[in-house]
C-alpha cells in the first residue's frame, strides 16, 4: 500500500453526508490508509458546522448534495453554501467534495482558489484507490480542480445570481432588477459578460436566453 503522508500521526477527520450506505463506505476506504484516525460523521449541514467546531477536524469530506437539517432532502445548494462557509471561516481547513455533482463548484472557483488549505475533488465514480490519493492530497495541502468543468471560467458571483433569478424562479429582467437593487440596463450588462464568458453569441435563428440557460446548466451554474 502507497505509503501516508499522514502515517503516524492521529487525524481527525469528518465525513459528510446524508446516505448511509455511502457514509459507511467512505469511512471503510478511509480506514484502510489512516486505520488509527478519529472519524466522525455528519449527515446534514447543521451537524456537520456543530462537529467541526467541537472536533476541529483536520480534513473534512464533502458530499454537495446534503440536507440543511435532519428529515430534509438533499439538495446541491445546501452543500455549495456549506463550503462558501467553510472556505470563509476556517481557510486553513483541508477539505474534500466527494460527489455525484463536481460541476456546480464552478459556482465558487474564485472563493476555491483563495483558500488556503488543501482542496481537492473526487467524483463518486472514482476507485477507492484514487480516492485515497485525493485524501492524502489534501493532508498535504495541495490543490486540484482541473475536474471542475469550466474551471478557467471568470464568472462574476452577480452572473450566478443572474442566471439563479432567470431561469430557476423565472423572472423578467425588471424583476431582476428589483431584487438585485441594480437598474435595468446593469441587468443587461450582467447578461453581456455572462454570455461572454459561456462564449454564447447572438446566431439566425437562435434564441440567445435558451442558449445562455444550456450551456450555464451545462457548466453547472445551476441544476
Amino acid at each position: 500500500m502507497q505509503e501516508s503522508f499522514t502515517e503516524n500521526k492521529l487525524e481527525k477527520i469528518l465525513v459528510i453526508d446524508d446516505h448511509e450506505s455511502v457514509l459507511f463506505g467512505t469511512i471503510q476506504i478511509i480506514k484502510k490508509q489512516y486505520n488509527d484516525a478519529e472519524i466522525a460523521t455528519a449527515e446534514n449541514a447543521q451537524s456537520a458546522l456543530k462537529q467541526i467546531e467541537i472536533i476541529q477536524p483536520d480534513v473534512v469530506v464533502m458530499d454537495l448534495s446534503i440536507p440543511e437539517k435532519s428529515g430534509e432532502t438533499g439538495r446541491t445548494e445546501v452543500g455549495i453554501e456549506l463550503l462558501r462557509k467553510l472556505l470563509k471561516n476556517y481557510p486553513t481547513l483541508n477539505i474534500i467534495v466527494q460527489s455525484a455533482h463536481i460541476k456546480t463548484l464552478v459556482r465558487i472557483k474564485p472563493e476555491i482558489d483563495a483558500h488556503q488549505g488543501g482542496f481537492t475533488i473526487a467524483d463518486k465514480s472514482l476507485s477507492s484507490q484514487e480516492m485515497l490519493r485525493r485524501v492524502d492530497w489534501a493532508f498535504q495541502g495541495l490543490t486540484h480542480t482541473k475536474d471542475i468543468k469550466g474551471s478557467g471560467l471568470e464568472i462574476k458571483p452577480e452572473c450566478v445570481t443572474l442566471v439563479n433569478l432567470a431561469f430557476n424562479e423565472g423572472l423578467t429582467d425588471k424583476a431582476i432588477a428589483a431584487r438585485m437593487c441594480v437598474s435595468e440596463r446593469m441587468v443587461r450588462h450582467y447578461w453581456t459578460k455572462l454570455q461572454d464568458a459561456l462564449e454564447v453569441y447572438p446566431e439566425e435563428k437562435k434564441n440567445i436566453r435558451i442558449q445562455t440557460e444550456k450551456s450555464a446548466r451545462e457548466m453547472g451554474l445551476i441544476d
